[in-house]
């Protein structure tokens, strides 16, 4: 894993979640959240946090998403800002223009789209 000082993200477990979206879940429309959040199902539509998102393993995300920090194990479609923090990981597949302070594409993921990062 990469040395990263935002660390603790990629170690939270399932507690650490306000809400997760099941992976025999669909959902489409907009989603607002402060909390954490996870996604194992299906969204299609927008999503705003205000805190930490994670698309888990086998997740499929068609959604521009706003969030603090962005953990990409599944499938995203859709632009992505990242307040802090947009990490892709090696399982992970996102189509779409990325905007954060700090971006880690892992080897082994798939990225397509345009990177801009910001102070």
């Amino acid at each position: 894993m990469y040395d990263l000082k935002d660390s603790d993200f990629f170690d939270m477990d399932e507690d650490a979640f306000d809400t997760i979206v099941e992976d025999d879940i669909s959902f489409t429309g907009s989603v607002k959240i402060k909390k954490p959040f996870m996604i194992r199902g299906k969204i299609k539509g927008h999503i705003d946090s205000e805190s930490d998102l994670v698309i888990d393993t086998g997740a499929v995300v068609e959604a521009d998403i706003t969030a603090d920090r962005v953990l990409i194990r599944g499938k995203v479609k859709g632009n992505v800002h990242g307040e802090k923090l947009i990490f892709v990981a090696s399982t992970g597949t996102l189509n779409g223009d990325i905007k954060s302070q700090k971006i880690v594409l892992e080897p082994g993921s798939e990225f397509t789209g345009k990177c801009t990062m910001v102070k």
